[in-house]
């Protein structure tokens, strides 16, 4: 049994893992913002825990994740407003990672996007672009920290059923399932092979944790 930490609980990828984890015996907590979404975040088999991670400071989040084995982070801010993407996305993000490493625990898995990286080219005047650039920043930080951590790099998400087969060699643009996504954050958790590992996926036809090994 692990204790696991997600981020962004009320999210639709983690409303997903959540089941998935406790399933096979984790202890799991998930943050939420909202206190209305305490019961249906109970109903997932996880421990809502109500906390602003937008607002909480370095220390704050390390008081949140102490004590866990693992943290996910899910969260995000939706799109459409550029500061507060980059309040949650980036900045939120980045404190997180530092109070995972403040409070000692190691395993972190960011789930981020296929497209996301130093050259992820969308231009400026994009409304993408904040949010692009935020999960770029992000993610470099993570790299860069020294934690045993795992990127997932999805492409656009559907709300289609799990097919539990996904693609890491050739992902094309990475369209996939976020129920096929939290099987595999799921399976990264499971899987020591994939610390330090960022991996690129979207639909195809291996199984899930065929396809993590190989990324491994």
């Amino acid at each position: 049994m692990s204790r696991v930490l997600i981020i962004g609980g009320h999210g639709k990828i983690a409303l997903l893992l959540a089941p998935l984890l406790v399933e096979r015996g984790d202890d799991v907590t998930s943050v939420i913002r909202n206190p209305d979404h305490l019961e249906e975040v109970a109903a997932t088999g996880a421990t809502p825990l109500v906390a602003d991670v937008e607002k909480l400071d370095t220390a704050g989040l390390a008081e949140l994740v102490r004590g866990q084995d693992a943290v996910v982070w899910s969260a995000g801010a939706g799109g459409g407003n550029p500061a507060r993407t980059y309040a949650v996305d980036r900045d939120a993000a980045v404190r997180s990672m530092d109070a995972a490493k403040a409070a000692g625990v190691a395993r972190y898995v960011m789930v981020s996007y296929i497209g996301a990286g130093p050259d992820h080219g969308v231009p400026e005047t994009s409304s993408f672009f904040a949010y692009a650039d935020a999960k770029s920043a992000a993610d470099e930080h993570l790299r860069a920290l020294g934690l045993d951590y795992t990127i997932l790099a999805p492409g656009p998400l559907t709300l289609d059923e799990p097919t539990g087969l996904i693609e890491v060699t050739n992902p094309g643009d990475g369209r996939v399932s976020r129920a096929d996504v939290a099987a595999v954050a799921a399976a990264v958790l499971a899987d020591g092979g994939t610390v330090g590992r960022t991996i690129a996926f979207g639909n195809g036809g291996t199984p899930i944790a065929e396809a993590v090994a190989a990324a491994s």
